[in-house]
This record gives C-alpha cells, sequence and structure tokens, in this order.
C-alpha cells in the first residue's frame, strides 16, 4: 500500500484551522494523527497542570524562562479572543477526530522546557533583551490581518521578520523544531501507510524541506548544556573586581570607602529599579536594593532571588494563582496576578542588577583607577 502524509498547517488563533483539520481528517481518516504538541503541552491543552513551587523556580533562577512562556500565551490568547476561538482549538480538535476514527495519537514537538532552555543559552545578551521587548509590545505581525494569516506569502514574511528581530530565537524555536518534528514524522511514516499531520503553518514549509534533506542527528536537538563557559565568564568578572578591591585596600586604603559607596549604590539602585519597574512590593525594593552589591559580587546567588523571595512570601501565590495566569486575558489582569507579579519581580531585578554591576565595574576602573604598579613599588617596603 502506498504511503501517504498530509500536512495541515494551521493557524493556532483562527476557526478555519479547526474547520480544515476536522474536514481532512473526516476525509483522509489516517491511521495516525501527529500534533504540533509534546507531553507537557498535550497535558496543559487537556485542562491538566503540574504543581507549580515558585521556590524551585526561584531556586532554579527559571524566572526569566517562565516569563516568557507565559508572555507567549498570553498574546496568543489575546489574539485568539479577537477572532473569537481558543489557542490550540485546532490540536483538541484533531485529537478529538483521531480518537473518534480509533487513530493513534503522535505527540512529535520537542519538549517545551528544553525549547526554551535551548532558546535562552544561544541567544546573545542583547538579543534577549530586544526579544523580550518584542514580546512586551507583542507586535511581530500588527500590519497583518487575522485571516490572512494561513498564505503563503504572508507566513515567508511573518517568519523572516521574526529572524530580523532575534536569528538565534528563530533558529530555536522554528529550525530546530521543524527538523525535530520532520525526524518523528519520518519514523511515523515507518509504521503508519497513511498520516495526517496538523502544525502551525509557520513550520509546513520547513519540515517538508527537512524530511526530504533528513535529520543527520536529532540527539543534538534536545542536548541541554550546563552553561558552564557563561558561569566562568561571571566568575572571571567578579573575580576581577575583586581584585580591584583587594588592591584597592592593600594600596589606595582611602579610596577604598567612596569605591565601595558607588558599587553599592550603582548596584544597589539599578536592582531597586527593576523590582520598582515590576511594581514590587516596597519591602522587595528595598531588599533588592540591600543585597545587590553583595549578590553581583557572588556568581552563585542572584539578587532577583532574594527579592522574588521577599514577593512571594509576601504575596503568597497558591496553586490557584498558577492556573489562573494561563486563563488571563488582559495585561492589567497578568500583572496583578500574584505568581506572575513575583516570576517578574525576580527577573526584572536580575537583569537590571546584571546592567548595574556592569556599569558599576566600568565607572569604578574608569574613575577611581589605582596604578597598582606604582603603588606597589612605593609601599611595598614599608610592608
Amino acid at each position: 500500500m502506498e504511503k501517504k502524509l498530509i500536512i495541515v498547517g494551521t493557524a493556532h488563533v483562527l476557526q478555519k484551522s479547526v474547520e480544515d483539520v476536522k474536514a481532512v481528517i473526516e476525509n483522509e481518516k489516517p491511521e495516525a494523527v501527529a500534533v504540533e504538541l509534546c507531553p507537557a503541552r498535550y497535558r496543559a491543552l487537556m485542562g491538566e497542570r503540574d504543581e507549580v513551587k515558585v521556590t524551585e523556580i526561584l531556586r532554579r533562577g527559571d524566572f526569566f524562562l517562565i516569563l516568557i512562556q507565559l508572555l507567549l500565551g498570553y498574546f496568543q490568547r489575546k489574539i485568539g479572543e479577537e477572532m473569537n476561538t481558543k489557542p490550540g482549538e485546532e490540536m483538541l480538535e484533531a485529537i478529538k477526530k483521531a480518537r473518534e476514527i480509533d487513530a493513534d495519537v503522535l505527540l512529535i514537538d520537542r519538549d517545551i522546557t528544553i525549547t526554551f532552555k535551548r532558546l535562552w543559552q544561544q541567544m546573545s545578551f542583547w538579543e534577549k533583551l530586544k526579544f523580550i521587548y518584542y514580546i512586551f509590545r507583542g507586535s511581530f505581525a500588527e500590519d497583518i490581518e487575522a485571516e490572512e494569516i494561513l498564505k503563503e506569502d504572508v507566513i515567508d514574511l511573518l517568519v523572516r521578520e521574526f529572524r530580523k528581530i532575534s536569528p538565534k530565537a528563530a533558529k530555536v524555536l522554528i529550525d530546530e523544531r521543524d527538523e525535530f518534528m520532520a525526524y518523528n514524522l519520518l519514523r511515523a511514516m515507518e509504521r503508519y501507510n497513511k498520516v495526517v499531520a496538523v502544525v502551525g503553518a509557520g513550520h509546513k514549509k520547513g519540515i517538508m524541506e527537512a524530511m526530504q534533506r533528513g535529520v543527520p542527528d536529532p540527539a543534538k536537538l534536545v542536548e541541554v548544556k550546563q552553561g558552564k563557559a557563561l558561569k566562568w565568564i561571571g566568575i572571571a568578572f567578579v573575580a576581577v573586581i575583586l581584585g580591584f578591591f583587594l588592591a584597592t585596600a592593600l594600596f589606595a586604603t582611602e579610596l577604598l570607602s567612596k569605591v565601595f559607596l558607588y558599587w553599592f549604590l550603582i548596584t544597589g539602585i539599578t536592582a531597586a529599579l527593576g523590582a520598582l519597574f515590576a511594581r514590587a512590593h516596597p519591602l522587595s525594593v528595598i531588599s533588592a536594593f540591600l543585597c545587590a552589591w553583595l549578590t553581583s559580587l557572588n556568581p552563585f546567588i542572584a539578587a532577583g532571588w532574594i527579592s522574588g523571595a521577599v514577593e512571594a512570601w509576601i504575596r503568597k501565590p497558591t496553586m490557584k494563582d498558577v492556573e489562573d495566569v494561563f486563563k488571563t486575558s488582559s495585561l492589567r489582569e497578568m500583572l496583578n496576578n500574584k505568581f506572575f507579579r513575583v516570576i517578574l519581580v525576580a527577573a526584572l531585578t536580575n537583569l537590571a542588577c546584571s546592567i548595574g554591576t556592569i556599569y558599576a565595574g566600568y565607572y569604578i576602573v574608569t574613575n577611581f583607577g589605582v596604578d597598582v604598579a606604582k603603588e606597589i613599588a612605593e609601599k611595598l617596603p614599608y610592608l
């Protein structure tokens, strides 16, 4: 029997996509229906929520990853409301129809946690800032009519624009997932004679191309590096700053108090501003200000952990807050959610403190630089 694969490209927020999926599965009656979901997203779509502990998120330092997921989900829901449909409704329809005809349901997408971890690791600092900025704006396709989303030329335009905004993000979110799903579809075609695959319209072309050329090593697509290089860069930066403090203490003691004051104020003020921008509780802002100087010198603890922990202690987010944040329909509603507020406070405190640390190091070295060699030559005989 001749094997057949039908790939249905959908817009996740259009009712027409739901109808297209329904019609294709009813007409083709495949042995299996593949959907652009991973097990975690499948459970979430089916109304199941894994227990989320805020303290565990703060300990792992995953606030930016959680923040991006929540914001992307919010904007998808927002567009869905404008189009009178729910995000992922076409996937639910595909699963429903598959069960009606007794077809297997295949989850072909890469685990969402791996995707976002790889995304964060591969993006540069400035790319992260730009990416977050565009997410907050929610305007990747502000000039495109929603009904036009399924047109091939519009899809290509959206993908090209996304690559301009963040090339590395596009590689992780689009190209790598195209290859991963293509690999899973190739494996599926070894087992089934007819498969219908339901994927986002922006993935259809990439999946077809990846299937034609083959996926050489799919294991590389799920690797998550431990970030040791970045960790050592941070340690090296801190070592340089500590070395400067030590040199100042030994050979220019009159400058030490002034240098420390500037370090304390610059890192503290920037961290506090980050917390303030996130609408943190005054105690969280104060904790960010007071701990920033120390956490900026310690690569194993972050100011956001402290301010986020204080915010969590004050707000006391519950599992209901976690569930509600996935249902919010307005930005105001999301910002007032206790769980989202804790994550936002931790993330923006960390971001602001990082900027403050870099600026403080630059400012102190350029304005209070000590000629260490000269000081040692002059004072060594007296030590």
